[in-house]
């Protein structure tokens, strides 16, 4: 409303303000934000929302505009159309709300960072074609060309940065230094994929996809956790800054386009119509994909059990062959040291294709946890909404583009609309066709299983040594007594497992280094006792202590991202697990600051 008041004048923002200084560090912030598993296994009805169905919408949306107004050719009909594509991050976080299964947000926020990209990269071309005056240069055949080497170069450059980036953030040590260095990213990946003929758009993503992989294992808890608070004042700060961009030129846009023959009325024609047929062709098409990845899903049911059995066969074949004797050895002029190699060698394929294998398996219990049907599908649908993404690509469009007013008002029609009438609706839409819900909290199985894969993970660590190798008087004596006055009856607990029995003393160490890094008590009645120089000698400082204790955590963060990367678990429990991990962390980190 601002932009309508006769004190405030028209305004006009370069549109590569908005294509090279905003879009890339949004689309970065998101991609760091996808979980990467989850991307993984949604991969196929991402791709297919993200190139297929923006080609098919903006080519449409190209021919019904210069049908109704010849006055813009196809070209720059298709650059609308290009426009009207990405979708807005507004309804995910009304379906988040709402409490949909993770499964739709998933594929909603995978939609939404690479149709983003590849509508920019089409728009790219569509506005070439549109300034030459030449529709041949929209031929299929040669845009889809120019489209998947733009991808591909923008893909090749944004994974070189990301993998780069990440190692030179695990470098960093002061926070503020890594959230400035974060902040580049984007841009680093960005301008040299422009310059080379890529999209700058799709190398951010790539980039961002990487770090949020790569991020856990190599840049501290501390380094992450400020970067992660800064970027969302970052990204809310920038979304913002599109609608209030776009609303300080609307008067502008909104009068010129009033001068039009047809004006306002014809403009909200258009839009209504072009808004229909978008969501038109979204639910036919998202109807074909569902039909076509229940196909695919029960494909992989079918490699899956027929390689479960293989390697069922596999594993009986290894354990005859480990049984043969001498005789057959010399028979077949093959020493034992030989033979054990081959054997070792197919245990190595074995267990890779076994490990493939249990990947396959999860993908296939996610899928059944988390269906994708009738009711899903509606509120992907409906959430399809259009909304900053298009306002910043409408101010893209070319200044020499015929009547660009009027597009930009067709496209500030179908943004508005959609975020009122869609973002309204979405909430009653779910509560009545009742897609598969959120479940909120973990499992108990998932949780025992998670559990069990952290406390694994503090057998081979050195607080689990020391734990074993120290009696629990000597350790008490360090000055942390609270941490370690039940080291005695875990030690001598004779019903547990070795292992077992290490790992549980190993994780109730951990906890109480944890209390007593928060400022709890350090005593828990126990007091100190008296020494001899020997047991001075073998005891351990607080600082030690400390370092044992990240180190554990270090070995259990690792056990998560292995069971991450094999999909035994989901994202969700993963990213609980982690961000408890990084808590501890950082509570540690900061304690030791404080001792010294």
């Amino acid at each position: 409303m601002i932009g309508f008041l006769p004190q405030v004048g028209a305004i006009e923002i370069e549109p590569n303000i908005i294509l090279e200084m905003v879009l890339p560090p949004l689309l970065f912030s998101a991609a760091v934000r996808m979980p990467t598993m989850d991307f993984r296994r949604e991969m196929q009805a991402v791709a297919m929302l993200a190139i297929p169905l923006v080609f098919l919408s903006a080519f449409a949306v190209g021919f019904v505009i210069n049908w109704l107004v010849p006055a813009i050719s196809l070209p720059w009909g298709v650059a609308l159309g290009a426009v009207l594509s990405p979708t807005d991050a507004v309804a995910i976080s009304i379906a988040k709300r709402s409490g949909v299964s993770h499964r739709i947000i998933t594929v909603l926020e995978g939609e939404g960072l690479f149709n983003d990209a590849t509508s920019l990269v089409l728009l790219s071309a569509a506005m070439s074609a549109g300034l030459a005056a030449d529709e041949h240069a929209l031929n299929p055949g040669l845009l889809i060309g120019k489209v998947a080497l733009a991808l591909g170069i923008a893909a090749v450059i944004g994974w070189v940065v990301g993998e780069i980036g990440v190692r030179l953030r695990a470098l960093i040590k002061e926070p503020s230094a890594d959230t400035v260095f974060s902040f580049a990213m984007p841009f680093i990946a960005s301008i040299p994929a422009e310059h080379l003929g890529g999209s700058g758009l799709v190398a951010a993503v790539v980039a961002g996809l990487v770090v949020s992989r790569r991020r856990a294992a190599t840049i501290s808890a501390m380094n992450r956790r400020f970067s992660q608070q800064n970027w969302q004042t970052m990204t809310l700060v920038l979304e913002s800054g599109i609608f209030l961009t776009m609303g300080l030129q609307a008067f502008g846009i909104v009068e010129e386009t009033a001068a039009f023959s047809g004006g306002l009325a014809f403009a909200a024609f258009l839009a209504v119509t072009l808004g229909a047929l978008i969501m038109v062709i979204r639910a036919v098409f998202i109807a074909l994909m569902f039909t076509w990845l229940d196909h695919r899903h029960k494909r992989r049911q079918r490699r899956y059990e027929a390689e479960a059995a293989r390697i069922e066969r596999f594993e009986k074949r290894m354990h005859k062959a480990s049984e043969v004797d001498a005789d057959m050895l010399q028979a077949r002029d093959l020493s034992p040291e030989r033979w054990e190699d081959a054997l070792n060698h197919y245990r190595r394929r074995l267990k890779r294709r076994a490990r493939r294998n249990a990947m396959r398996g999860s993908d296939l219990d996610y899928f059944e946890s988390e269906p994708l049907g009738p009711r899903e599908g509606s509120v992907i649908v409906w959430a399809g909404m259009r909304g900053a993404i298009t306002l910043a690509a409408a101010q893209t469009i070319s200044t020499h583009a015929p009547m660009r007013a009027f597009l930009l008002t067709i496209a500030l029609f179908i943004a508005a609309g959609a975020l009122v009438i869609q973002g309204l609706t979405l909430p009653g839409l779910i509560r009545i066709v009742k897609p598969k819900m959120a479940t909120g909290d973990i499992s108990e199985e998932e949780r025992a299983k998670l559990l069990k894969v952290m406390g694994s993970a503090l057998v081979d660590t050195a607080l689990a040594q020391a734990i074993h190798e120290v009696d629990g008087q000597t350790l008490l004596s360090a000055g942390v007594s609270r941490t370690l006055s039940r080291l005695g009856h875990a030690l001598t607990d004779e019903a547990m497992g070795e292992q077992v029995r290490t790992a549980h003393a190993a994780d109730r160490v951990l906890t109480d280094i944890l209390q007593d890094a928060a400022g709890d008590s350090d005593d828990d009645g126990h007091g100190t006792v008296d020494m001899s120089e020997e047991e001075v000698e073998r005891s351990f400082t607080r600082d030690q202590i400390r370092e044992l204790a990240l180190e554990a955590i270090h070995a259990q963060r690792d056990a998560l991202l292995q069971a991450r990367d094999e999909g035994i678990f989901s994202s969700a429990a993963l990213e609980g697990a982690l961000a408890r991990l990084d808590n501890e962390e950082i509570l540690l980190v900061s304690s030791r600051g404080v001792d010294h």
